[in-house]
């Protein structure tokens, strides 16, 4: 989960932890956030030996954004932390997922991301398809039927069968991160 909840501001115990953490540098910290609070920590992160940071975007469409990830920072802000981390020497990548069918996952669009992440300093990116098992289904099909009517139908055949388009976003996104030099791994 992420570590970097809207409580952490009160709380500070994921800083706590990243303090602590220091009193063992053998071993590694990775931090996947959708949070431009960890950015109140860069202090902290700079003195830890082996640590990466990443930032989930599931696209830059803040339309999208704000139906889908109505309590994470901007798109444009998680790009700016992942630039100013960088630039303080630390190591960044960022995770593209879950895209959304659609509406992140074109070729124009997935190269219009890729192109700000490498902008930001990001030398890899971790990708995933929108996985619409379980409960996920309930949710996505709640949130695709109020903002993105057009699409239910598109999705309800997604939700069937992931697999086939798994491999298109896998070779839109291998493509993209080749234009702009990017390692690209799937998660599927």
């Amino acid at each position: 989960t992420d570590p970097y909840q809207p409580l952490e501001r009160e709380y500070r115990l994921s800083r706590a932890c990243l303090e602590i953490s220091q009193e063992y540098p053998q071993f590694p910290v990775s931090i996947l956030t959708k949070s431009t609070l960890v950015l109140r920590d860069l202090d902290v992160l700079s003195q830890i030996e082996h640590l990466e940071v990443a930032f989930t975007i599931t696209g830059l469409d803040e339309g999208a954004r704000r139906v889908f990830e109505p309590q994470a920072s901007p798109t444009r802000a998680r790009l700016e932390a992942l630039a100013r981390l960088s630039e303080a020497g630390l190591k960044t990548w960022a995770f593209f997922g879950p895209a959304l069918p659609y509406i992140s996952d074109g070729e124009k669009e997935i190269e219009a991301l890729f192109r700000e992440l490498k902008e930001a300093g990001v030398k890899r990116v971790l990708v995933d398809s929108l996985n619409l098992k379980g409960a996920m289904w309930g949710r996505v099909k709640r949130a695709i039927s109020i903002h993105y009517p057009d699409l239910l139908e598109v999705y309800r055949l997604l939700a069937a069968d992931r697999k086939a388009y798994s491999s298109l976003l896998g070779e839109r996104a291998r493509r993209a991160a080749a234009k702009y030099g990017l390692e690209c791994e799937s998660c599927f």
